[in-house]
């Protein structure tokens, strides 16, 4: 809670300098009061106070940011601007990247509200980064998708996938054993598994697909002959697919349904183990308010924005997502076209307690298996 500056209205009338102080005095009475009235405005946390500020920094994961301005942030923060008079300041970067920025200011805290993806929305809360704040309308998202302490919520429900330009590559491969071929080297990136969400993501999948570390490591080490190597950023890869300078990349649906307004070469697909299904699993952004945020209440009047009812309509029609709430079932085309595009696809759930504990050791057993 802020606290009243002092009026300097309300002092008593026997605290004015009076007519009969020598002239001499006024000046230096006048001085001594307005240096305490300085120190007592400072102390108290007046109009300078950065509480006060109508600012609200954003630290966030890529994908939501439109390339050209046309995406789902784009359109709520304006939105959130217009209808609060808040300045919302924007920093992007990859998932794990952002977690490490906040980790490195937490004992001078600069960003607000968090938003990334899991397991590094998790490994946030398990450092200490977020405080407790439950925003209206989250009794509407899936008890799998918000934090059982309330330090984080879904605000855009997303899954992983991987792209192809579909110009040079027009059938899409159906199997990771399709993307060993010689066919694909150095066409072929994904992003950094511990640095990118979405790059952690290839390793989830694939642990999942080929049932476990060993064998999912062993196939990584093989596909390592045709990957052009690390990039930190997922959003990078999909201007490179589209161009035909690599044929496939991994990525998720949200950010790459909506790229492709403006890279018409690229197109969504899900490898599978051969002989099995094309799988995917729900990898949400989600939002958490940061623990000593310099503007904490700025930061919940925006998290209740982006999960209020309008914000989350907008999640297909202009992000190209999928809507955290349960309540908002959007008709519009994108919705559509996203579901037709999930149909056949088989949905798993990570054990996303055993990754946030042993994130560090699989993404070692992938730097040794692919000697990154």
């Amino acid at each position: 809670m802020l606290t009243p500056a002092p009026r300097q209205t309300a002092l008593p009338q026997n605290a004015r300098p009076r007519t009969a102080f020598p002239r001499t005095t006024r000046p230096r009475a006048a001085l001594a009061l307005a240096v305490l009235l300085t120190a007592a405005l400072t102390a108290c946390g007046g109009p300078s106070s950065a509480s006060d500020e109508k600012v609200v920094t954003v630290y966030s994961a890529d994908g939501l940011k439109g390339e050209k301005g046309d995406g789902w942030y784009d359109k709520v923060f304006a939105d959130f601007e217009k209808e609060t008079g808040i300045e919302v300041k924007y920093v992007e970067g990859g998932s794990g990247e952002m977690v490490q920025r906040a980790l490195r200011e937490k004992s001078h805290t600069q960003a607000d509200v968090l938003i990334t993806l899991p397991p590094f929305i998790q490994q946030a809360g398990s450092k200490g980064l977020l405080q407790a704040y439950v925003p209206r309308g989250a009794e509407q998202v899936a008890g799998a998708d918000k934090a059982a302490d309330g330090t984080w919520t879904s605000v855009v429900n997303n899954y992983f996938g991987f792209i192809h330009n579909k110009k040079e590559l027009p059938r899409a491969p159906k199997t990771w054993e399709e993307l060993l071929d010689p066919a694909y080297r150095n066409k072929l990136q994904y992003s950094t598994p511990g640095v990118a969400g979405d790059g952690t993501a290839v390793l989830i999948k694939a642990m999942h697909d080929f049932g476990g570390q060993e064998p999912a490591m062993e196939y990584l080490k093989k596909l390592q002959a045709n990957n052009v190597g690390p990039s930190s950023s997922t959003s990078k890869l999909a201007p490179k697919v589209d161009k035909g300078e690599l044929l496939v990349a991994n990525g998720d649906v949200q950010m790459n349904f909506a790229q492709a307004r403006s890279m018409p070469n690229l197109a969504i697909w899900f490898p599978a183990k051969a002989g099995g299904k094309p799988t995917t699993f729900a990898l949400p952004y989600a939002a958490g308010l940061v623990h000593k945020a310099p503007h904490a209440e700025n930061g919940r009047k925006l998290l209740d924005f982006m999960l209020g009812e309008k914000a989350q309509r907008q999640v297909s029609a202009v992000g190209g997502g999928f809507p955290a709430r349960k309540d908002v079932r959007p008709a519009d085309a994108n919705a559509v076209r996203l579901a037709r595009l999930m149909e056949g696809v088989e949905v798993f759930e990570p054990d996303w307690a055993d990754i946030g504990e042993n994130l560090t050791a699989y993404v070692d057993a992938w730097k040794t298996a692919t000697d990154s």
